[in-house]
């Protein structure tokens, strides 16, 4: 494997019309996806193996994002199913421009009580980047399943890669949701971040506020204005690309995926701008269509896409 992608796997109800209130909404896109399980689709997609490690509930729809998982060509072995909790379940409302509210059902949910018993740690053995996000680290056991995965996979000699969503609704305050996305950070050599994240953790824009002497990079993403890559080195900007947005749910991820991807071809960061081009262009093609895993696109269509907008190099 190349990517090993821990985390949540959830069925996401989008709305069906956009700028209506979850309430307000006459019907819903069931749409499979969970961040750390949107990169391992994306990664597939891409052209490379990934493998997730996670847990659902020993139900409908647990078992159906599993079948989604197995026939994207994702490793599942390390896919837990449990009776004690039913798979977590988000309902999403769209804006006029694409952005998002949600609205949860895990109280608690499946993936909230794996723990580290339930890691499939010769999974990780196999893989050669481990990316992991912030939702794991609320509550316990996850969070501690998520530390002794990142731990594990950090001994063994992974690229360690993290992504501190930001869902208020989850976390029991402010302050705690600082301190755990904060804690994601003590082992990741990656790390990415969209600017409204980086605001609410540093009050700043400057990704250096968060910077640890074992990172590699930060990338910080700014939606549809592109994205801005830190290393120890300087920083690097890359514009982002027009296209007509639908739904940014899993533009992140699809991001990330080509971050990872792109970073596996060059042999780490050696052509920054190359890196955020890819990245740029997997996150905008995502936001086309409604949902995360629905909307990730394949390689051929990325590749077909920056070929159509060579103009974009020189920006």
């Amino acid at each position: 494997m190349t990517v090993i992608a821990f985390g949540e796997l959830l069925i996401d109800f989008v709305a069906l019309e956009n700028a209506v209130t979850v309430g307000e909404a006459s019907g819903f896109l069931k749409a499979p996806g969970g961040a750390p399980a949107n990169v391992a689709v994306a990664v597939e997609r891409l052209g490379y193996p990934a493998a997730f490690l996670g847990q659902v509930g020993d139900d409908p729809f647990g078992h159906f994002l599993g079948d989604v998982l197995t026939a994207e060509g994702v490793e599942t072995r390390g896919l837990r199913y449990t009776d004690k909790a039913r798979t977590s379940l988000a309902f999403v409302s769209l804006a006029a421009d694409g952005e998002r509210s949600f609205m949860f059902y895990r109280h608690p949910a499946a993936d909230m009580l794996m723990t580290p018993d339930d890691v499939a740690y010769d999974v990780i053995d196999t893989g050669r980047i481990f990316h992991y996000g912030s939702i794991t680290l609320i509550d316990n056991p996850v969070r501690n399943a998520t530390l002794a995965a990142v731990d594990y996979a950090q001994k063994k000699g992974l690229l360690i890669s993290y992504d501190p969503n930001l869902r208020f609704a989850l976390w029991p305050s402010a302050k705690a949701a600082k301190e755990g996305m904060r804690l994601g950070m003590k082992y990741a050599q990656i790390v990415k971040i969209s600017d409204e994240e980086l605001e609410f953790l540093t009050g700043g824009d400057s990704a250096y506020g968060l910077w640890k002497d074992h990172m590699q990079a930060i990338i910080v993403t700014h939606g549809a204005k592109g994205s801005t890559l830190y290393t120890q080195s300087g920083k690097t900007f890359c514009p982002g690309f027009a296209v007509q947005s639908v739904d940014t749910t899993g533009a992140g991820d699809a991001f990330v995926a080509g971050f990872l991807v792109g970073m596996l071809e060059q042999g780490g960061l050696k052509d920054p701008m190359s890196l955020l081009r890819f990245a740029n262009a997997t996150g905008a093609l995502t936001t086309e269509s409604k949902g995360a895993i629905p909307a990730l696109p394949l390689r051929s269509k990325v590749d077909t896409f920056l070929k159509n907008h060579p103009q974009e190099i020189a920006r």
